[in-house]
C-alpha cells in the first residue's frame, strides 16, 4: 500500500508496485474477485443455488450447477460485467484501478496502451465498468441539499460546418447540448446526478423530489423551474446578479461537481456521445460517492456493483451509426 498523503490523507492508496504485488497473476486476480462476488462461495447465476459442482474440466467454465434443468456451466465471468468477456482477471482488476483513481476518468485510448488491450476492447471495458458504477442506489438525502443543472457540449466554434448550420439561428450558451441534473447533500457529500430530456419544472422538480426527503432545507439558483416547492425549506440565490452566496445559500457544492465532470470532457475524453452521457454521469456520481473509500475498498464497492448487469458490445454500438469494425471514441 502507499502512504497516506496530503488532502484526504486517511484514505490509504496503492502503489503501481503495491497494485503489481497485489495481482501478479490472472489467479490472483480472480481470488480476489470471488471475494467480492461470490463472498459466501460460488453459486450458480441463473437461480441462486449453492449446489454446484466446481473445477470443472471446460477451457472457460469452471463450474457447474446441480439444481438448474440440464446442469449448465458457468463461471465467475457469468452474470455480471465481465460476461462474455476473454480479457483476463488481471486484466480487469487493473482496469478497475484505473477506473477508481483516475479523478477525471480514464480513457479507452490510455487502457489500450496500459493494459496492452485492442481501442476496440478498451472502449468496451471501460464502458462495462461505467455501467457497473451505475448499478447502485443513492439513498434519499436528509438535507441541507443542493439542486442545479448544467449542460453538456462542445464549443460552437469547434463544430462542424454542419452541425453549426443545425444551430443556426436558435441562440447561444445552452442550446445544442445535452442537460444533466443533480442534487448534493451536504451532511454526507454525496451527489445524486442524470441525464435529462427536459429542463422543466415537472422534470426538475420531480428529480429533486426524487433524491431530497420533504422538509429538508433546499438551495438552488433563481431558475423558475424550481419556484412552487413548499414541502421544502427553498432559498435561491441569485446568480443573474452575480450573488453566489447568501449566508448558508449557495450551489457552490453542486457546481464543483460540475468543475469535475466538465474537466474529464475537456481533458480526458474531448467527447461525451449523447448516447452515452448517461454512463459517463454515472461514473463521476460513483467515483465521487466512494471517493473517501480505501482505493481497494473503492475497486471491491464496484466489483459488488458488477453484478447483476451485462452490456454487450452490440447493445452499446446499436443505432449510433458506426460502420462494423469501426473504432469508437475515446
Amino acid at each position: 500500500m502507499a502512504r497516506k498523503g496530503p488532502g484526504k490523507a486517511f484514505r490509504e492508496g496503492i502503489s503501481l508496485k503495491a497494485l503489481m504485488r497485489m495481482f501478479p497473476t490472472d489467479d490472483a486476480a480472480r481470488e480476489w474477485f470471488e471475494g467480492h462476488i461470490w463472498p459466501q462461495g460460488p453459486y450458480c447465476p441463473r437461480c441462486g443455488s449453492f449446489n454446484v459442482q466446481c473445477g470443472i474440466k471446460h477451457k472457460t467454465m469452471t463450474h457447474r450447477c446441480r439444481d438448474c434443468e440440464g446442469k449448465p456451466r458457468f463461471s465467475l465471468k457469468t452474470g455480471n460485467v465481465m460476461e462474455g468477456s476473454k480479457l483476463g482477471y488481471q486484466t480487469w482488476a487493473i482496469a478497475f484501478y484505473l477506473a477508481m483513481t483516475g479523478l477525471k476518468g480514464v480513457s479507452s485510448m490510455k487502457l489500450h496502451r496500459d493494459l496492452e488491450i485492442t481501442q476496440k476492447s478498451a472502449w468496451h471495458l471501460s464502458h462495462r465498468i461505467r455501467k457497473a458504477m451505475e448499478n447502485g442506489e443513492v439513498p434519499m438525502f436528509h438535507g441541507p441539499a443542493e439542486a442545479d443543472e448544467t449542460y453538456i457540449g462542445g464549443k460552437r466554434k469547434n463544430m462542424s460546418n454542419r452541425k453549426r448550420k443545425e444551430l443556426a439561428g436558435t441562440g447561444r450558451g445552452a442550446v445544442g447540448k445535452a442537460a444533466v441534473a443533480g442534487v448534493k447533500d451536504r451532511e454526507t457529500n454525496k451527489v445524486a446526478a442524470r441525464r435529462m430530456e427536459e429542463t422543466d419544472a415537472s422534470a426538475l422538480q420531480s428529480f429533486v423530489r426524487e433524491h431530497v426527503e420533504p422538509g429538508a432545507t433546499l438551495y438552488t439558483d433563481e431558475a423558475a423551474a424550481y419556484a412552487g416547492m413548499p414541502e421544502y425549506d427553498h432559498e435561491a440565490v441569485k446568480h443573474s446578479a452575480k450573488e453566489f452566496v447568501r449566508g448558508m445559500a449557495s450551489t457552490n457544492g453542486m457546481e464543483s461537481f460540475w468543475a469535475g465532470l466538465k474537466r474529464g470532457f475537456v481533458g480526458t475524453f474531448h467527447k461525451f456521445s449523447e448516447k452515452h452521457l448517461s454512463l459517463y454521469v454515472a461514473e463521476f456520481a460513483a467515483r465521487h460517492n466512494i471517493r473517501d473509500k480505501d482505493t481497494i475498498d473503492m475497486m471491491g464497492a464496484v466489483a459488488r456493483r458488477a453484478v447483476g448487469t451485462r452490456l454487450r458490445y452490440r447493445d452499446l454500438i446499436a443505432d449510433n451509426g458506426l460502420p462494423s469494425g469501426a473504432r469508437p471514441a475515446a
